[in-house]
């Protein structure tokens, strides 16, 4: 929905009547309220109230200067132009300010005459211009340069999320809509996060061998060595207890007694590599009659199966 901005227009009357009526069509032909002008009189101090109200209320503040200081107000001693610009200020309003140009002030003069010039307060009115142009202005030379300037600088104050704006009645009910879609997609929000610290926790929980992690196992057994003697012919010297207990996986998968019977091989993981997987609750040890049998634990079963597939996929890769 399209924010509306409500616009201070501040000029001075009699000698800016044309560009302010300019403003005021460019700043709705762009969608948004002018608000200010000949709606007050200079010199009733009931009506600084009411403008102070109106700034209070409105987004953005907009300064028309043209060659005339203006009315003077005896309470700031500064002309009622002067006093809005700078009351705007003071409630933190955002300014911009139009500037008639030196050639289009001469122009003006020849068409209008000398009452477009101030006079009286020459020095407060040449004050109060270098203070307007050290902040955000552009100058104008024609009822053109206004609307060009206007246009402008509202597009860049609609971008400013800072600035409230108005809304229009017919989106008020869309507006209560997407307050009600934003709860329920908080609500699914939460409801997914939940989700996920769960599912991480379960995978987490999965993951974990006897209180040790997937990687934190693999990493000990792998740096764990065991010497082979040489009639196991399984490998050379030394194997860590990780290969040893990749090759004698269907041992454990099967199971084994251990008796005066068993083989070589088997006896030698017997007593070199089971010790530490049962530590690890890798294995079990089950009695079966009167017989003792050593197998894959289901944490044995879930670890070797991890075991396998990451050597799968690193070599097919």
């Amino acid at each position: 929905m399209k924010k509306r901005l409500q616009v201070f227009i501040s000029s001075t009357y009699t000698d800016l009547i044309e560009e302010r009526q300019a403003a005021v069509e460019a700043v709705l032909n762009a969608g948004h309220i002018p608000a200010g002008m000949e709606l007050f009189k200079s010199g009733d101090k009931s009506q600084k109230e009411t403008i102070k109200k109106w700034i209070d209320e409105s987004d953005v503040y907009m300064l028309i200067l043209g060659g005339r200081y203006g009315t003077i107000d005896q309470e700031s001693g500064k002309s009622y132009t002067h006093w809005e610009y700078d009351y705007a200020e003071f409630s933190g309003k955002p300014r911009f300010s139009i500037v008639i140009n030196d050639i289009a002030l001469d122009e003006k003069v020849k068409e209008k005459g000398q009452d477009v010039l101030e006079r009286e307060h020459y020095k407060e009115y040449r004050d109060f211009k270098d203070t307007v142009l050290s902040k955000i202005s552009k100058f104008y030379s024609d009822i053109k340069d206004i609307k060009l300037a206007i246009y402008e600088s509202l597009k860049e104050f609609e971008k400013d999320e800072n600035l409230v704006g108005w809304v229009s009645g017919r989106d008020v009910g869309r507006l209560i809509e997407i307050k009600e879609e934003n709860h329920t997609l908080l609500k699914e929000n939460m409801s997914l996060k939940e989700k996920v610290v769960q599912l991480e926790e379960k995978i987490k929980k999965d993951l974990e061998f006897n209180g040790y992690s997937y990687e934190e196992l693999q990493g000990y057994l792998q740096n764990e060595l065991i010497s082979l003697p040489d009639d196991i012919n399984i490998a050379v010297g030394e194997i860590s207890a990780l290969d040893l207990f990749l090759k004698s996986a269907k041992i454990f998968s099967i199971g084994y007694e251990h008796n005066s019977k068993t083989g070589k091989v088997t006896s030698f993981i017997h007593y070199k590599l089971t010790p530490i997987l049962l530590n690890f609750g890798l294995v079990e040890k089950l009695k079966v009659g009167t017989k003792i049998k050593f197998q894959f634990s289901e944490s044995g079963h879930k670890f070797i199966l991890k075991l396998e597939m990451d050597n799968f996929q690193s070599e097919h890769l």
